[in-house]
């Protein structure tokens, strides 16, 4: 299993928007990969509703893990994702 921490990057937390780009990048993965608070139950990373459920702040501490031979790439490209701000008009920077 790889496993990394990562704070919530987005100012407005993970709401609507950023919780969609995060799932849809999620659903792009080879592998599943679960979310959770520290200390919480993992959900889908692929599934809205459970993300948006976790309720996430600016700052937050989430844990993404995963499972496979492409584990840590998939964990890392969502954590990457993240980390940023994605209510910029570019997220990419």
């Amino acid at each position: 299993m790889y496993q990394r921490t990562v704070s919530v990057g987005s100012r407005s937390g993970l709401h609507a928007r950023p919780a969609s780009l995060f799932v849809q990048a999620a659903a792009r993965q080879p592998v599943t990969v679960t979310v959770a608070r520290e200390g919480g139950t993992p959900v889908d990373a692929r599934s809205m509703l459970s993300v948006l459920a976790l309720a996430a702040q600016h700052g937050d501490l989430l844990v993404l893990s995963a499972v496979g031979e492409s584990a840590e790439g998939a964990v890392e490209e969502l954590a990457s994702l993240l980390s940023r701000d994605l209510d910029q008009k570019d997220p990419a920077r």
